[in-house]
């Protein structure tokens, strides 16, 4: 379940972890438990423990495992609540983090266009079992088998890899470079339009972020509106997210944000925070802070935001498929899912370059997460950062 991210091992230039903590509430029962539609008959409930404040302090105030120059973490839900920060939103003027800071969120986005899609699906638009290749005709190959409005929704394509973008991803220097580059939707399903599919559509599961892009493109189709547009008017003006935007071509963060930053290859660090996301398109493209994440997650798992039976589809694993690795499948429509200390959590990680981030509540929402982090370098040692935070989240 680990959040990755982009950068550089830097000496960070963070103190030590600060927070403001409330004491928890009594603990009301409940439990988690992964539906596929119709439910599941109800399992016994798994109770979450009490807040363990001083893990979490811990766990958000190592800076060196792997480096990174900030952090910060809300905790909400019946059974407690707590905030806290560790580093420097900006290493230029030493300004530490605040709860009103934004930042990119990375893969999060796609929660918000499966909230739409499923929106749309519920007032009969579209159905989820129709091929994509009807709803956006002349978009992927003719050759191509068809592909449901479910299946991109949780990652069951199997559409070919991407090709590289037009210069070396692996190169920070040439990532800088081209930080300013505007894509299109359709420039990024070409990428994905040479070679055969993956695997047949339905039959595993292989995280990707082309299959948002699609649902997004199909968004549009639908309703003869910019994605963004659509998502601002049905989800974000509607919960009063007035700090969560889709910045299209805009490579700014306006307002208080936190900063993230890439190692060079020279050892020097670049602050990577203004960034056209457009290569990112309708799947990873969105800013927010941990309030909004927080108040989104709170209305959508208490169905504000959709009605019982398309709600359940978030919550539901498709059935008889595992990932391409041979472990078991993780995504359902628009969240991920992962159990820790016997407590199923669910929701969404996310990451751009200089950002990572993850959104996850019980299902009860006894336990709700949201956490943002800022590392030096993308590269498989993110993934502490999003284990130790969930072991001490779930730690009696």
């Amino acid at each position: 379940m680990g959040a990755a991210l982009s950068g550089a091992v830097v000496a960070a230039t963070a103190g030590p972890a600060r927070a403001a903590s409330r004491p928890a509430t009594a603990l009301s029962s409940g439990g988690d438990r992964a539906h596929r539609i119709p439910s599941a008959p109800v399992s016994a409930p798994v109770p979450v423990p009490p807040l363990n404040v001083p893990a979490l302090r811990a766990a958000l105030a190592d800076l060196e495992h792997p480096q990174l120059t900030a952090a910060q973490l809300r905790v909400s839900g019946s059974a407690g609540r707590w905030y806290g920060t560790a580093g420097v939103a900006d290493r230029v003027t030493g300004r530490e983090v605040h709860e009103r800071d934004t930042f990119r969120i990375g893969s999060i986005t796609k929660v918000f266009v499966a909230t739409v899609v499923l929106q749309l699906t519920a007032e009969r638009r579209l159905s989820p079992e129709l091929p994509v290749q009807r709803l956006l005709p002349g978009l992927l190959p003719a050759e191509f088998p068809p592909i449901t409005v479910l299946q991109l929704l949780n990652h069951t394509s199997g559409l070919p890899d991407e090709q590289d973008p037009p210069y070396d991803p692996s190169s920070p220097e040439a990532i800088a470079r081209h930080r300013y580059d505007r894509w299109t939707p359709e420039q990024l399903v070409a990428l994905v339009s040479h070679g055969p599919m993956k695997f047949t559509p339905g039959t595993k599961q292989e995280y990707r972020g082309i299959n948002y892009v699609l649902l997004a493109l199909l968004v549009e189709r639908l309703t003869g509106c910019r994605y963004g547009e659509v998502i601002a008017r049905r989800i974000l003006r509607p919960l009063g997210l007035r700090h969560t935007t889709v910045p299209g071509n805009d490579p700014r963060i306006h307002g208080p944000h936190v900063h993230g930053y890439m190692r060079m290859t020279d050892g020097s660090l670049l602050d990577i925070t203004e960034f056209n996301q457009s290569l990112a398109w309708g799947e990873g493209e969105m800013i927010s802070h941990t309030g909004d994440l927080d108040r989104f997650v709170t209305a959508l798992f208490s169905g504000e935001l959709l009605p019982p039976q398309e709600l359940e589809r978030m919550f539901t694993l498709p059935e008889g498929v595992r990932m391409v690795d041979g472990s078991p499948a993780r995504y359902a429509a628009g969240l991920q899912t992962f159990t820790v200390n016997g407590i199923t959590l669910w929701g969404k990680t996310g990451e751009r370059y200089g950002y990572s981030s993850a959104m996850f509540a019980t299902r009860d929402q006894q336990r709700r997460a949201v956490f943002s982090f800022n590392a030096t370098r993308r590269d498989a040692s993110q993934a502490q950062v999003s284990e130790r935070i969930a072991k001490a989240l779930t730690k009696a």
